[in-house]
């Protein structure tokens, strides 16, 4: 078959209104050479314009990906699951540019699959009780969005309820691979994750739309292992070829390609270098406390991105604990920062959506999980607070069918600084912003749900513990050093339950030397 690799053609084919869906996770996988050619022909011509945009995953490292085209007039819509590192296109959605809808990445990965099988849309129970629920705000993200149409519904099946996702044809979907061959085939062997690109193609044809392609390499026919082909030709109509991988086709936002993060090369365990003792490495430690002999874990952005997977090497329990990342990633240490979503020394890396299929079904043994703000009753927002217009990502797909949820946050947010001494915590400096308040802005976990599928919960911060129980947060533990009034109590917005067997976390945890050396006692 023949394949166009006209970039130009590609990019000027695209009509005003097209509905497109890009297949990327972070600063990985954008097609951004596409992108930057449809940006630049909107600022020529103003076409093409009211674009509307579907991914499942965020799609940018603050510079990168969906930004290229972030810009007023050129998208009308986006639908799609995480928007913290796309700041021009939180500003899109803030100031009302844009109709926006917000849905759990897990969903839309999957609603790919159904689109594939063209069926009307996706059930699930992901989403009931959280902001996604239409009788609370149907996952509409700005004001614009409310006199919008509801793109998910209440069904009934056998007397419960489900949420209703509704398929949403494309006109296009944007792909990346490494190769293609002539025959259309792509490889993705200097990717470091393989994402969702099958069911994305699959889905774009059921319903009549083209796929679009970006590799680095061409090869000749017949030339590539079957075993390695992630996306046959059939599927391909056009592929643009990035000559400059430095800004066209970079594998990380941090490196234009490592064979590490492709799985092409071990690095030795002694490589990987210790953090400095903080506040976040404190929580994380407290956290990983937690875990059982074997345990599936799954680790979310922000702290327990950055700092479980290396606490779990440092204190050498990693080999006890299966650990994987919404991306696909399992085992190794997850890397976090703009490249959460991959691991050095991975052991497998699978599918994204495939992944999303055991989160669901099975539920993760624990999963940790950041906070933006907590409530009295124990709901959870990590996707709109502030100015800030996040999203969710795959937080409720995952929190909600875990066997138990641990959240990591500092205490109090805006200028928080902390010391540590002898095995004692000081707050220099307290916080300008109370994460325990009254009640969230936005519901991304209910603890109402939580409590009704008696889910074990905690909060975990850098000077106290809390569980989720029938009654209402429970204050189970104190760090060291910490003044149970000044530094808790008037902290918050709430008063919560403090446990008559009131505990102090365990000094080791705020010490500079690892916890295994300071007794025999081990943490799993």
């Amino acid at each position: 078959m023949d394949i166009n690799f006209r970039t130009g053609e590609l990019v000027n084919q695209i009509a005003d209104g097209s509905t497109i869906a890009l297949v990327g996770f972070g600063g990985m996988g954008q097609c951004d050479k596409i992108l930057q050619g449809i940006r630049d022909r909107f600022l020529e011509t103003g076409h093409p314009r009211n674009l509307t945009i579907f991914h499942t995953a965020g799609q940018s490292d603050r510079y990168n990906g969906i930004e290229y085209i972030a810009e007023d007039g050129l998208i009308t819509r986006v639908i799609g699951g995480h928007w913290g590192m796309a700041p021009k296109l939180q500003k899109l959605i803030k100031n009302n540019k844009v109709d926006c809808y917000c849905f759990p990445q897990g969903q839309l990965t999957h609603l790919l699959r159904t689109m594939a099988n063209k069926l009307p849309g996706q059930i699930s129970p992901i989403g009931l009780g959280t902001f996604i629920d239409p009788r609370i705000n149907g996952g509409k993200f700005n004001e614009r969005t409310k006199l919008q149409e509801d793109l998910v519904k209440i069904m009934k099946v056998d007397g419960e309820d489900f949420l209703f996702y509704q398929s949403i044809p494309f006109d296009y979907v944007f792909i990346r691979g490494t190769t293609i061959d002539e025959n259309g085939n792509i490889t993705t062997e200097e990717e470091p994750v393989k994402l969702e690109l099958l069911s994305a193609a699959q889905a774009a044809k059921a319903f009549g739309g083209q796929v679009l392609a970006q590799v680095k390499y061409r090869a000749k026919r017949e030339s590539l292992h079957p075993k390695d082909v992630v996306v046959p030709g059939y599927l391909v109509d056009g592929a643009v070829i990035a000559e400059n991988v430095e800004t066209e086709h970079r594998q990380l936002p941090n490196s234009v390609y490592n064979p590490v993060f492709s799985g092409d090369l071990r690095t030795p365990s002694n490589s990987l270098e210790t953090l400095p003792l903080s506040a976040r490495k404190v929580i994380g430690r407290r956290a990983l406390m937690e875990l059982n002999t074997r345990s599936v874990v799954n680790i979310g952005i922000g702290i327990p991105g950055d700092v479980i997977g290396s606490i779990a090497h440092e204190e050498q329990v990693r080999s006890n604990i299966i650990l994987t990342l919404e991306s696909g990633i399992i085992g190794g240490v997850p890397v976090g920062g703009n490249a959460f979503g991959i691991a050095r020394n991975a052991e497998a890396i699978i599918d994204h959506e495939y992944l999303f299929d055991f989160y669901h079904g099975a539920g993760v043994d624990i999963t940790y999980m950041g906070a933006a703000e907590i409530d009295q009753c124990g709901n959870v927002n990590v996707s709109q607070f502030g100015n800030k217009f996040v999203g969710c990502g795959g937080f409720i797909d995952i929190t909600q069918p875990a066997k138990k949820v641990v959240f990591c946050t500092t205490f109090t947010g805006g200028g928080l600084e902390i010391s540590m001494e002898n095995g004692q915590i000081s707050i220099n400096r307290e916080g300008t912003i109370k994460k325990f308040t009254y009640h969230v802005n936005q519901i991304t976990f209910s603890g109402n749900n939580a409590i009704k599928n008696t889910k074990e919960v905690l909060y975990v911060t850098e000077r106290a513990v809390f569980c989720l129980t029938p009654k209402g947060l429970v204050l189970k533990e104190i760090a060291p050093g910490v003044d149970l009034k000044r530094d808790i109590l008037d902290q918050m917005n709430f008063e919560p339950i403090i446990d008559r067997e009131l505990k102090t976390m365990d000094g080791r945890i705020f010490r500079q030397e690892s916890m295994h050396t300071q007794t025999e006692k081990t943490l799993l």
